[in-house]
């Protein structure tokens, strides 16, 4: 089969590219940038076309599959129509794959890379062939997929516009769950709607795990047809990777585990848990500035996500002076929990904001990282809201020392003033 994969660098549909190369199908897409995703598909020998033209498309093209981010008017979608070949998105491709396959899916709001990525090394670790499919890559397999065996197809699973409900899954684990993807869901309660219709999607003969006193969590759980294991009785040993945010995610990775292979010991899997070293863009050290300040990038976008990324760094950097360069993501988002983003950006000792990250949306009037920073400094003066990267590079650079540790944080591109401010450094 030929498959074209429309925003082939997206981090979902690149490790889906994988997986059809795996199958060895032939595999080609493209995206609007060159990025360390779509480099990683070169050298596996995956084809990314930097620009989204018409003529991308091949004719003998038996499959193309699409982005969310991708429009319906997008002209290498529109020749494929003209074309007549099949297209679906994302999700409803993963749900074709994992059909007929023992599938674990991961969902819920914060975690859910993480804990995937956990899941995944432990029943690798413990030699249950496990095909993954995560979120982020994933340093013990240098990738955000991994080609497995006879054993279960591991897959993250988002809430956003339903997608999740395309997968039917025999485990499903939800770490946890809070109001986002505001432009899809319009309450918390329309996002427990989703959560509780995916839970009885669950197989007759599936397991849920999440955390029942969770009082987000607990009415979705409501009339479940399937046994729940609480993830919170989880013992986890001593983690590398920081905060209490990450022992909630070993917990649930275990309990997941021990629900699907009850017989790994118990020892083997806080052995493999012990030796996790995270993922790209979650608590990731970037490196040093040359003025001796370190730079680590997370992908936080949500205000509890801040926080518990902060307090993280509270913990790792004690006495250190913490400054977050925030990139919102999305109007929407920026808008709806507005309140809840000044908040916990005040916490930090300097906050620095870029112009909001637009991603699928236009921009909605009055809604602006201006604006956020005028609210952030009613409790922290210490705040600028700059117009692009290279002037939070300046303002980085003028009074950095030993005593600093920036974090860039969003689920845009600021990664690269994280690369940036350490590559000038070498």
């Amino acid at each position: 089969m030929r498959v074209f994969m429309i925003g082939i660098g997206g981090i979902g549909m690149s490790a889906l590219a994988q997986l059809y190369a795996d199958g060895r199908h032939a595999v080609t897409g493209s995206d609007r940038e060159r990025s360390p995703i779509t480099e990683m598909l070169e050298k596996k020998g995956i084809r990314a076309l930097v620009g989204q033209r018409t003529e991308n498309v091949p004719r003998d093209t038996d499959l193309v599959v699409y982005s969310d981010a991708v429009p319906d008017n997008n002209p290498e979608r529109t020749r494929a129509r003209e074309l007549g070949i099949r297209q679906v998105s994302y999700f409803e491709a993963l749900g074709e794959v994992t059909r007929g396959r023992v599938t674990i899916a991961v969902a819920g709001t914060h975690g859910k890379t993480t804990t995937t990525a956990m899941l995944t090394k432990i029943l690798k670790d413990a030699g249950e062939e496990p095909t993954a499919i995560v979120g982020s890559i994933v340093r013990e397999f240098d990738s955000n997929y991994l080609p497995g065996g006879e054993g279960p197809f591991v897959v993250e699973a988002c809430e956003y516009r339903d997608h999740i409900l395309k997968l039917a899954p025999t485990f499903l684990v939800i770490t946890n769950i809070e109001w986002d993807h505001t432009d899809w869901f319009p309450s918390l309660t329309a996002l427990q709607d989703t959560f509780r219709e995916a839970v009885h999607r669950v197989k007759d003969e599936g397991v849920i795990i999440a955390n029942p006193d969770d009082p987000n969590v607990a009415p979705v759980l409501f009339g479940a047809k399937v046994p729940l294991i609480p993830y919170l009785r989880e013992e986890v040993p001593e983690l590398p990777v920081v905060g209490e945010f990450n022992r909630m995610n070993a917990r649930a990775a275990k309990a997941a585990a021990r629900a699907f292979a009850p017989g790994i010991p118990v020892a083997d899997i806080d052995r493999s848990l012990t030796a996790f070293s995270g993922t790209w863009r979650r608590f990731e050290r970037k490196g040093t500035m040359s003025e001796g300040t370190e730079v680590y990038d997370d992908y936080a976008h949500h205000p509890t996500a801040i926080r518990h990324t902060l307090r993280a760094a509270r913990e790792k950097f004690p006495g250190k002076r913490i400054t977050l360069v925030f990139h919102p993501h999305l109007y929407t988002r920026t808008r709806d929990l507005f309140t809840e983003f000044a908040d916990e950006l005040a916490k930090a000792d300097r906050v620095i904001l870029l112009p909001v990250y637009a991603a699928r949306e236009e921009p909605v009037p009055g809604v602006t990282s201006d604006a956020l920073a005028d609210a952030v400094r009613q409790m922290n003066p210490n705040v600028l809201s700059l117009p692009t990267f290279e002037a939070a590079e300046q303002e980085l650079r003028k009074d950095a020392d030993r005593e600093d540790v920036v974090f860039t944080v969003g689920a845009g591109d600021v990664y690269k003033l994280a690369d940036r401010l350490v590559q000038k450094s070498v």
